[in-house]
C-alpha cells in the first residue's frame, strides 16, 4: 500500500550548533564542528555536543514540570510560533497529536537529584520524578504549551526515537483518527549514557570521525528537532514515506551486511513508489564506530551504488541518540528547501571498504528527495524519505 505523504508545515531545530535553524545550517556550510569538551566532569576524555543556547524558562504554571529535556522542548515550540498559530486555526485541538522520542527522557534530573541525596541525605524540595523524569512529563509541556489535545505518546526506540513518529502520525493520518502532529525528538546529555557507552568501549576520545579509515567511535551529543505535518496546508517538504525493520541480529551491534538497513531504505522507496534514481542524497546514521559505517555503507551501497552523496553530521552535532532521527530530517528538509549539502565532516581519508560518493565540501544543486537513516541498538531501523512538495 502506498503511503500518503506528510506535510510539513514547519520545523525547528536546536543542537550544538546553534538554537535556530539559521544557526544549524551555518555551521554546517561552513564544516564548523558543535563537539567540545564536557560540561560535567567525566573520569576519561571524550568530545561532546553540548547545547550552549540559553533556554527559557516555563510558564509559571509549568515550573514542577521544569527540566533541561523540557526547556528545550519549549526552546523548539517557541520557533514554531506562527506555523502552530495556523494549524491550530486548521485543526480541532483534538485532532492534533504530539508524538515524541526520547532515549534519555528525564536521566539527567534524577541524576543531579541523586547526587544531592548522597551529599546531604534527601533529595531537592523541587525534585519530583513524575514530572521530571518520565517520558509523560515533556508531552504534557507540549500539550500544554501547543494546545494539542490528541493521541500523545512518546517513542522510546534508541537511536530511532525521533524517527519513529514520523512513521506513527503517517499511520494515525491514514486511519483517520487525526489531521495533524508535532512531531521529533529530544535528548539531553547525561552521565548514564556516556559511561553506558564508554563501557561499550564505542566513545573516540576526539570529536567522531564517520566513514574515515581510522575512526574510533562516537561522540555523543544533545538537541532535538519538532516537525508540524498536516493533512493539508502549505508545505515547504513532504515526508513521502517511512521504511521501518528490525533485524534483531545483536543487542548493540548492526548485522555486518547492513541487512536492517538495507530493509528499511528499501522499504521507504517501495513506500512512496520512488526508485533508488529517485533519491539525490542521504544523510547517512553514520555514527564513526567501525562496525556501523562498513555496515551502513555496504547497506547504502546495495541500494545507490555509488550514484548518490552521503553525508553523515554526527560529525558536527554529536550523535544526539533519542534526537538523531528528527535532528537530522531537519537537514534532509533543508537540503532541499536550500540546494546544498554539508560536508561529511572529518571523513578524509575515507576508509576503502566504504564504496561510497562523501564529499568532503559543500556540494550545491537541486535536491528533490533525500533519505534520512537512524538506526538504532537490537536492530531497530528507520528511513525517511523526504521530498520537495
Amino acid at each position: 500500500m502506498r503511503a500518503d505523504p506528510l506535510r510539513v508545515t514547519g520545523y525547528a531545530v536546536l543542537s550544538a550548533l546553534g538554537d535556530t535553524r539559521e544557526a544549524n545550517l551555518a555551521a554546517l556550510q561552513a564544516g564548523r564542528t558543535g563537539l567540545g569538551p564536557a560540561p560535567f566532569e567525566l573520569p576519561f576524555a571524550t568530545a561532546v555536543g553540548a547545547v550552549q543556547a540559553q533556554l527559557p524558562d516555563l510558564p509559571a504554571a509549568l515550573a514542577p514540570w521544569s527540566t533541561r529535556l523540557a526547556r528545550m522542548t519549549a526552546q523548539l515550540l517557541a520557533q514554531l510560533d506562527e506555523p502552530l498559530r495556523r494549524l491550530r486555526a486548521r485543526w480541532r485541538p483534538d485532532r492534533i497529536a504530539v508524538l515524541l522520542g526520547t532515549s534519555t527522557a528525564g536521566a539527567d534530573s534524577t541524576e543531579r537529584a541523586y547526587r544531592e541525596f548522597v551529599r546531604s541525605g534527601a533529595f531537592p524540595d523541587r525534585y519530583d520524578f513524575l514530572r521530571q523524569h518520565t517520558f509523560g512529563a515533556v508531552l504534557h509541556v507540549v500539550q500544554q504549551l501547543s494546545g494539542a489535545r490528541g493521541p500523545a505518546w512518546m517513542a522510546s526506540t534508541a537511536c530511532t526515537s525521533g524517527a519513529k513518529p514520523f512513521g506513527s502520525a503517517q499511520r494515525l493520518m491514514q486511519a483517520g483518527l487525526i489531521d495533524a502532529a508535532i512531531v521529533g525528538g529530544v535528548d539531553t546529555l547525561c552521565q548514564m549514557t556516556l559511561h553506558g557507552f564508554e563501557a561499550l568501549q564505542a566513545l573516540d576520545r576526539a570529536p567522531c570521525r564517520p566513514f574515515h579509515k581510522d575512526r574510533l567511535g562516537i561522540s555523543i551529543g544533545e538537541g532535538g528537532a519538532l516537525a508540524l505535518v498536516e493533512r493539508s496546508g502549505d508545505a515547504r517538504v513532504v515526508v513521502e514515506a517511512v521504511g521501518e525493520s528490525s533485524d534483531a541480529y545483536h543487542v548493540s551491534a548492526p548485522h555486518p551486511e547492513g541487512h536492517g538497513a538495507l530493509a528499511a531504505m528499501q522499504r521507504a522507496l517501495e513506500l512512496a513508489g520512488r526508485r533508488p534514481a529517485d533519491v539525490d542524497h542521504v544523510n547517512a546514521h553514520g555514527t564513526g564506530t567501525k562496525l556501523n559505517d562498513t555496515a551502513e555503507a555496504k547497506a547504502i551501497g546495495a541500494v545507490f551504488e555509488d550514484q548518490v552523496p552521503v553525508v553523515s553530521t554526527k560529525g558536527y552535532t554529536g550523535h544526539t541518540l533519542g534526537a538523531a532521527g528528527a535532528i537530522e530530517f531537519a537537514f534532509a528538509a533543508a537540503a532541499i528547501e536550500e540546494g546544498w549539502i554539508p560536508p561529511s565532516l572529518g571523513a578524509a581519508p575515507l576508509d576503502p571498504d566504504v564504496k561510497l560518493l562523501v564529499p568532503t565540501e559543500v556540494v550545491r544543486g537541486r535536491f528533490r528527495r533525500v533519505l534520512s537513516n537512524s538506526f538504532a541498538f537490537g536492530g531497530n531501523n528507520v528511513s525517511l524519505l523526504v521530498g520537495a512538495p
